[in-house]
């Protein structure tokens, strides 16, 4: 095939889109592969088109490799599987919820687990007609509050999402195992660097949850790997490795003092040097216990006040929280407002006195695994101008559950417990395998009869990739100083051939290379452009666009040479005009 840039549906820019954040979102439409149609709503334009096409397609070789087989759902379904599963209370405002014009109600869906097992329900009804693996490559829709980086985090996105039905959890693992071998498979062919990490299953459900992340410094996914061993997970996935209760027989009463103008952590770290100093070492953040409310709101509009309590040099992870309260859920720290409608908290200075379901405030109080039994902690007293010191976790207070939601830092302990320490990177979701089990066939009474006759529920894996992310991730992992840079196997074309010059001869010549290529079966991009499309505009636009072998026809035509650019390493070597075909092929092939 033969694109011609003089009548390609293409426009490049020299200049970066102003909403772009990342080099992705810059260089894909700069370069002509998509454009902004709304808010994380983009238009595919050719050469993107043929890049999700290419990814598409890997995807697609590798799940029929696997035996699993292609079917396709809408878009656009109705509401009742969902309510079944709780998901269209769940899912809370991410939802794009809509009614047809005799008042019925539908969604455009985010995902599809509830229309995939109502299906192998409608048709399948005995343990002979499993194992059982389907997916299908769908347009999904989310209603992101803040949509942002392009297309890796839009409202509308391509999913790969595949489904396993299994009568029992060994069939369950097997065909886990199996999935997790194509999506290795299909990594390793897309052409990025990654990693599989542990994760959070969020609302998905289900137990085992493993990510496919491309390595990326502007990816939104934090994920920690252990120095010592092959430990890899999402933060929101990390736990913190067990703390053993500590002995407080000789622990002193805990004692209220008055500590003024200490509303923060670092006031009252730098009071209790001064007016209360320690005999062993100086006071630190990590010796005082710091209470923060937050206010919530869940999908169906219940609200309620939540507390946790966790060691002064931590924050609050948003993103953790977020995936510890579920999807749906929305969160922001206590105003002004909540803390007039709740006088018992004094801001500043909250104390476990005050926190706790069957205390006054009615705050529900979570504590961070940290805050084990037998541990001393400074906190608040409750009353303005005055902490707590000396008081003792199980004996002076208790929370009403444990939180995993405090920042994970590097040099944190490994949670295997083998001496190694985490460090951070940066991800981009690519891939997201999960064990779902029985929680939709229960939802939904996917039951078929077993080799004895009786009824049993099917259990289920669950396992997505983000094809149109996939093109963002790409380019994230390729792009140079000038422009995209696409590995072989997904680039829109596999050369970009360029006519570099006003002479007859130089279009002649690119003409019958363009031609004998294609009848080799390689793909080019011919950049036939005449007129005022000078040689330099040519160049740069081959270097934005991306192909991985430039060919440029041009002065060198003259002493009977044509350049041949490797774009990725920009490499270059002149080769005889009569060989340059051959010479081409030779790349593309191996």
């Amino acid at each position: 095939m033969i694109l011609r840039m003089s009548s390609l549906f293409v426009r490049t820019l020299r200049e970066d889109p102003a909403d772009a954040e990342v080099p992705s979102h810059k260089l894909l439409v700069r370069a002509g592969y998509i454009r902004r149609a709304a808010p994380g709503i983009y238009t595919w334009l050719p050469l993107g088109l043929k890049v999700l096409r290419k990814i598409e397609g890997i995807i697609r070789e590798e799940m029929d490799a696997i035996g699993a087989q292609e079917v396709h759902f809408p878009a656009l379904v109705p509401r009742e599987p969902y309510e079944a599963s709780n998901r269209w209370t769940d899912y809370g405002d991410l939802l794009f919820r809509l009614q047809d014009r005799k008042g019925g109600d539908y969604l455009l869906a985010p995902t599809h687990e509830e229309m995939f097992t109502l299906l192998v329900k409608d048709l399948y009804s005995s343990y002979k007609d499993l194992p059982l693996s389907i997916y299908q490559i769908q347009t999904k829709y989310r209603d992101e509050a803040r949509p942002r980086a392009g297309i890796l985090r839009g409202r509308e996105f391509v999913m790969k999402d595949s489904y396993s039905f299994d009568v029992d959890d060994a069939g369950l693992d097997a065909s886990y195992q199996k999935h997790r071998d194509a999506y290795i498979r299909i990594f390793d062919r897309l052409g990025f660097d990654y990693a599989i990490v542990e994760a959070m299953s969020g609302a998905m459900g289900g137990s085992k949850s493993e990510e496919f992340l491309a390595k990326a410094a502007v990816g939104e996914d934090t994920y920690v790997r252990c120095t010592l061993c092959d430990y890899a997970a999402n933060v929101e996935a990390v736990h913190s490795p067990p703390i053993a209760p500590v002995a407080y027989d000789d622990a002193p009463a805990a004692h209220a003092e008055q500590t003024p103008d200490t509303p923060t952590i670092d006031t009252l770290v730098d009071h209790l040097n001064e007016a209360f100093p320690r005999d062993d070492r100086p006071w630190t953040a990590a010796d005082t216990l710091k209470n923060v409310v937050f206010s919530l709101r869940h999908p169906d509009g219940e609200t309620e006040a939540l507390a946790i309590g966790l060691p002064g040099d931590r924050e609050v992870d948003a993103k953790r929280l977020e995936a510890a309260l579920g999807e749906g859920v929305v969160f922001e720290p206590f105003g002004e407002d909540d803390f007039a409608a709740r006088p018992t908290l004094a801001k500043g200075y909250i104390g476990p006195g005050a926190l706790g379901e069957n205390k006054p405030a009615a705050v529900r109080y979570l504590l961070d695994p940290r805050v084990v039994e037998g541990t001393r902690w400074v906190t608040g007293a409750d009353v303005t101008g005055s902490h707590v010191l000396d008081l003792v976790a199980g004996r002076d207070f208790n929370g009403d559950g444990v939180i995993e939601v405090a920042e994970v830092r590097d040099g944190d302990p490994c949670p295997r417990g083998d001496g190694g320490v985490l460090e951070s990177a940066r991800g981009i979701e690519m891939g997201h395998i999960f064990q779902l089990g029985r929680l939709y066939a229960e939802a939904l009474d996917l039951k078929v009869l077993d080799e004895n006759g009786k009824l049993v529920t099917v259990t289920m894996g669950s396992y997505g990739i983000g094809p149109s992310r996939a093109v963002a991730a790409i380019a994230e992992g390729t792009l140079d100083d000038v422009g995209l840079c696409w590995p072989r196997e997904v680039a829109p074309a596999d050369v970009h051939l360029v006519a570099a010059g006003k002479e007859e001869a130089v279009f002649a010549a690119a003409e019958r290379i363009a031609h004998e290529l294609d009848r080799a079966g390689v793909t080019v991009l011919y950049d036939d452009r005449t007129g005022k499309v000078s040689p330099g505009v040519k160049f740069k636009d081959a270097e934005l666009i991306g192909v991985p072998t430039i060919v440029v026809v041009g002065k060198g035509l003259a002493d009977g040479t044509v350049e041949v650019k490797d774009r990725a390493t920009g490499e270059r070597e002149n080769v005889h005009a009569d060989h340059v075909v051959d010479h081409v092929v030779r790349l593309v092939k191996a």
